[in-house]
């Protein structure tokens, strides 16, 4: 799983959210958190207690200068149970430090055992409800045990949601702003980059290919001059094999470079146009109408229509609900446009698409992929799905974590999930803003 952090755990479909670790590794967040501070809580309750009012002081102090780098390094330890993403060194780490420590130590760790007292509360007494109040009947108890465990899903959201947003505020007490800079400096950066693939394979379809065009025609008019039994024939004729193999050969490397189609007709036309050149069946249904997810679908086993649904085509043209040229989906006109993305968003989403389909028909022993987009708000939502063996892991050099990094250019986010044993999905989620 790329999930990252809490909060993005929390956008899992509820089944797979709930079986995860997230809501445990949330819970011990939260529940580690109150160690160092009830350790100063005892200290200062002394003090109080008996008056030492110098006691007190010397705790504070004691806990900013001396307790400092031990708070904080168990900060950023707990941190990797709701954030995964590693922290960067900064220049003003020890200021950064020392007020993290101050709120950690003062404030914030009774508000986490409050929410997870609350949180947790309510269900266990309701689940404990035949135990704590008899009921000769037993009906009571039973209803209220059984409404105790339908609030343990709620629990376990609310405290995944909480240790999120505590370990997002850790996080921007401990990181630098110049990382927000950082980020934007490398997104240009890959606009650059993207510029110029766009400049090269210009430059290759309007130069070489063209050529290459040229020569082969000539070498074949050459050959059509030249009789059978001339031992010049073989020569001519091998050399246009050879500028037709190159042509064949260029153009491939100028879809390498920065696919034409997806220029001219965007984002379906050039995922269809993967799809075709699969080895295995792709079904792809891409509708980038706004709201497309709020249209009305049809009922199972209906088109749009109200007719049967037909099966679609392995690949090629469009498929059973593939978006139609128009982008309107089930092939039908929609009444809503189709948009065209982001020249960045759609280049992304494209080889992510592109390196997706090549990473399935490598490991995943797959015999059919899936692939679905539509826009959710200002998000592209791209899910990729096959029926392979499963078990895709970033470390083993798959691509994924390249993947990971592309996506993160552009504020994208990608969450795998590949069982032992298969099917495998990869959703991909791309601002358009």
């Amino acid at each position: 799983m790329l999930t990252r952090t809490a909060l993005e755990a929390l956008t899992q479909r509820p089944p797979a959210f709930l079986r995860s670790a997230w809501p445990w590794r949330s819970l011990a967040y939260l529940l580690a958190g109150a160690v160092p501070g009830l350790v100063v809580f005892a200290v200062v309750a002394n003090g109080l207690l008996f008056r030492l009012p110098l006691v007190v002081i010397a705790v504070v102090l004691a806990v900013v200068v001396l307790g400092r780098p031990l708070v904080a390094r168990f900060e950023r330890l707990r941190l990797r149970l709701v954030d995964s993403a590693p922290l960067p060194e900064t220049t003003d780490r020890v200021r950064r430090e020392m007020v993290l420590t101050l709120v950690t130590v003062f404030g914030l760790w009774w508000i986490d055992l409050v929410v997870v007292g609350f949180t947790t509360g309510g269900p266990v007494v309701l689940i404990l409800s035949p135990v704590v109040q008899p009921d000769p009947t037993g009906l009571v108890a039973g209803v209220a045990a059984l409404a105790g465990v339908l609030l343990l899903p709620v629990a376990a959201y609310t405290i995944t949601a909480w240790a999120g947003a505590r370990g997002a505020m850790v996080r921007a007490m401990l990181a630098p702003p110049e990382l927000n800079e950082v980020v934007r400096s490398r997104a240009r950066l890959v606009d650059a980059f993207e510029a110029e693939r766009r400049r090269i394979e210009r430059d290759l379809h309007d130069g070489a290919q063209q050529r290459l065009v040229a020569l082969s025609m000539t070498l074949g008019l050459a050959r059509l001059d030249l009789a059978d039994d001339d031992p010049a024939a073989k020569l001519v004729e091998r050399a246009h094999d050879q500028a037709k193999q190159a042509l064949a050969e260029l153009r491939e490397l100028i879809r390498g470079v920065h696919p034409q189609v997806l220029t001219d007709r965007g984002l379906p036309a050039a995922v269809r146009d993967l799809a075709g050149r699969s080895p295995l069946p792709v079904n792809v249904h891409i509708d980038l109408t706004p709201y497309a997810r709020e249209r009305e679908r049809p009922a199972p086993g209906r088109s749009a229509s109200g007719g049967p649904r037909s099966e679609g085509r392995p690949s090629g043209g469009p498929t059973s609900g593939e978006s139609a040229s128009d982008g309107s989906a089930f092939g039908e006109p929609s009444l809503e446009k189709p948009v065209r993305l982001p020249v960045a968003v759609e280049a992304t989403a494209y080889y992510v698409v592109a390196e997706a389909l090549a990473n399935v028909a490598k490991h995943a022993r797959a015999t059919k992929v899936t692939i679905n987009g539509h826009l959710e708000k200002d998000r592209l939502v791209v899910e990729i799905h096959d029926d392979g063996c499963g078990g895709a892991d970033p470390a083993r050099g798959t691509g994924l974590t390249g993947l990971a990094d592309r996506l993160a250019v552009v504020g994208g986010r990608l969450s795998l999930s590949s069982p032992v044993g298969g099917p495998t999905l990869m959703r991909v989620e791309i601002p358009c803003a």
